[in-house]
């Protein structure tokens, strides 16, 4: 099969078209012929040599990806040969064939083409995993996103919105900001030229946000400390800003706040397979709804990944990048 592999850590164009043998599935694996394939943050930083694979993962990048169940083990599976779906996987996205395991599987929700299904899987995960499992977010609590026009970004403001929060989010621009509020954020605010401190205080009558998902950490973390509304939660899911910060521990205890947050693909299969049954039947409906769209800001061919990875380092686009393989 065709398949994008590393060279070697480096900048895009170290990552080559080569030809690799076709997976093997293991028990209570699929073999997907891949379709489209999601790009993601994580890939980056494993092209950099700064994101170790899991033992046992493929080496081949790509965390996402969607198309046709061609063999694996499909007993109790609910799936048979031939049905579309997208998925989860542990590596291995960038290539005409891939394994997942079962329960990272989802059938493609109605009305999606493979494309926009493939922009799913990672970034539902993640968000669901964190704001609404680990912080909670619930009620008429508030969310802030920090980045709001990401891949992860567009993801929270959707889900959150559609599930009646308040969301606020943050961006570079003027024309991301405008397209955060498109996708249902109360505010988007320019961190070039606003506080988002003053900007979330001024909105919520001086309370603060319930929840803040957080891609920066850095400098970041004792304005989002100032930001947080009492028993607010703050959750990192990246360190784009850096992985050290001051803060006041004296404002975590009296206004009882909590700090957390995760990575998910070192997290077994059973974990993220509980985070699936709740995606499938609390936000699958809404997409097929029409709440929450898909935001696809381009394609690429399989051989032009190395075009596709530049793009995302650029930070100019809005939502998802996706190779296109079939």
């Amino acid at each position: 099969m065709r398949a994008i592999e590393i060279t070697q850590p480096g900048p895009p164009d170290v990552l080559q078209l080569c030809e690799r043998p076709r997976p093997e599935p293991k028990a209570g694996e699929l073999l997907i012929k891949v379709h489209a394939a999601g790009i993601n943050r994580p890939d980056v930083w494993q092209r950099l040599g700064s994101y170790a694979v899991p033992k046992g993962a493929s080496d081949i990048p790509g965390l996402e990806i969607a198309g046709e169940v061609v063999g694996g083990d499909l007993a109790d599976s609910g799936f048979k040969i031939g049905d579309m779906v997208c998925a989860l996987a542990q590596g291995g996205g960038y290539a005409e064939y891939c394994t997942a395991p079962v329960e990272q599987c989802l059938p493609i929700p109605k009305g999606l083409d493979v494309v926009e299904a493939a922009s799913l899987p990672e970034t539902f995960f993640t968000v669901w995993s964190n704001v609404f499992d680990r912080v909670g977010l619930t009620g008429n609590e508030t969310l802030l996103v920090q980045g709001g026009t990401s891949g992860i970004g567009v993801t929270a403001i959707q889900i959150a919105t559609a599930l009646g929060h308040r969301v606020f989010a943050t961006a570079g621009s003027e024309e991301k900001c405008r397209a955060c509020e498109v996708l249902g954020a109360e505010k988007g605010i320019n961190y070039k030229t606003e506080d988002f401190v003053e900007v979330v205080k001024a909105a919520t009558n001086g309370k603060g946000v319930d929840v803040i998902l957080d891609i920066i950490g850095g400098d970041y973390v004792a304005r989002e400390i100032n930001c947080l509304a009492d028993d607010g939660r703050l959750v990192f899911i990246a360190l784009a800003g850096g992985n050290k910060a001051t803060l006041s521990l004296g404002q975590v205890m009296l206004r009882r706040l909590t700090i957390t947050g995760s990575t998910l693909r070192a997290r077994p299969v059973a974990f993220k397979a509980a985070i699936a049954d709740q995606l499938r039947t609390k936000v699958w409906p809404l997409i097929e709804s029409g709440k929450i769209k898909p935001v696809v800001y381009q394609t690429f061919a399989l051989e032009d990944a190395a075009q596709a990875h530049a793009l995302m380092e650029s930070s100019t686009h809005i939502g998802k990048i996706v190779l296109k393989i079939v």
